[in-house]
C-alpha cells in the first residue's frame, strides 16, 4: 500500500518524534520567540505606488507568524513527546528482556519490538542509532548505526524457527558496499547456518544470534537520562565489544 502523502506538520511532529525529546523543547521554545517577535512587529510599507507588494508582503508574512507562533511550537511538542514515550517503551522492552534470560522473550514479540529492542541495545553501547524502517519483518536495512564517523548497518531477523540463510548476508554485504558502510551486524532471536557463518568471516559483517543478543542485552546499562540522551546523534560511547570489525 502506497503511503498517504503528510503535510508539512504531520513531517515536523515526524522528524522531531525522531530525535531526542528536550530537542523538541528548544525548537518548540526557539519557534515561539521567533514567530512570536515577527507576529507583532508593525507593518512599515506604506500603502503607495510602487510599494505595494512590499505592504502585501509584509501583511502576509506577519499572518502567518500569527499563527505559526503556536503551530509550530505544538508540532515540536507533539514530537517531543512521542519521542519520550518511545524512549520509554524502548527502556522497558530493554529491561522485561534483561530481567527475563528465557528465549521466549525475545520470541514473544513483534518484528517491531524486537527492531527497537536492537536499537536500544546498541544505543546502550554508544551509537548513534537511526531506525530506516526497513520494509517489514524480512526485509530491508532496519538501522544505521554510527560511531566516531564511521556508520554500521543492520537487519534484523526476528525468526522463530527458520535459520537465517547465507542470502540474508550477502545481500547486507552488498548494501554496505553500495553505502560505503565501514561493517554490518545481522541480528536474530535465532540461529544462522553454517553457510552464513562461512561467509561472514571473509567479510566485517558480525552475526548476533539470539544468544549472542541475550548477553549483549543483559550486559548493557542505561545511559544517563538527561542531555546524553541516548537517541541523540551526538551519542558517544566504548565500541560493541562482539569482536573486531575489519574495513573494507
Amino acid at each position: 500500500m502506497a503511503r498517504r502523502k503528510q503535510n508539512l506538520i504531520e513531517d515536523l511532529i515526524e522528524i522531531t518524534s525522531k530525535l531526542p525529546w528536550w530537542v523538541g523543547v528548544v525548537l518548540a521554545i526557539a519557534a515561539y520567540i521567533w514567530l512570536h517577535s515577527v507576529a507583532t512587529t508593525e507593518v512599515t510599507a506604506v500603502a503607495q505606488p510602487g510599494k505595494m507588494g512590499e505592504l502585501v508582503t509584509q501583511t502576509l508574512f506577519n499572518t502567518l507568524a500569527s499563527i505559526g507562533q503556536y503551530l509550530l511550537p505544538l508540532a515540536f511538542l507533539v514530537g517531543a513527546a512521542m519521542s519520550a514515550y518511545g524512549r520509554f517503551k524502548r527502556r522497558a522492552l530493554h529491561e522485561q528482556v534483561a530481567g527475563n534470560p528465557d528465549r521466549g522473550a525475545l520470541n514473544n514479540m513483534s518484528w517491531q519490538q524486537f527492531e527497537a529492542l536492537v536499537g536500544e541495545a546498541f544505543r546502550r553501547k554508544g551509537y548513534a542509532v537511526t531506525e530506516t524502517g526497513g520494509g517489514g519483518a524480512d526485509g530491508g536495512i532496519d538501522l544505521a548505526l554510527k560511531k566516531d564517523g564511521e556508520t554500521f548497518l543492520v537487519q534484523c531477523k526476528q525468526w522463530k524457527a527458520q535459520k537465517v540463510g547465507v542470502t540474508t548476508v550477502r545481500e547486507l554485504y552488498g548494501v554496505m558496499a553500495a553505502e560505503g558502510a565501514t561493517g554490518g551486524f545481522v541480528v536474530t532471536s535465532g540461529v544462522f547456518t553454517a553457510e552464513a557463518r562461512a561467509f561472514a568471516k571473509g567479510t566485517n559483517i558480525e552475526l548476533i544470534d539470539g544468544k549472542a543478543l541475550r548477553a549483549l542485552i543483559a550486559g548493557v546499562k542505561a545511559p544517563p537520562r538527561f542531555f546524553r540522551d541516548p537517541l541523540s546523534v551526538m551519542t558517544t560511547g566504548a565500541p560493541l565489544p562482539l569482536c573486531s570489525v575489519r574495513k573494507f
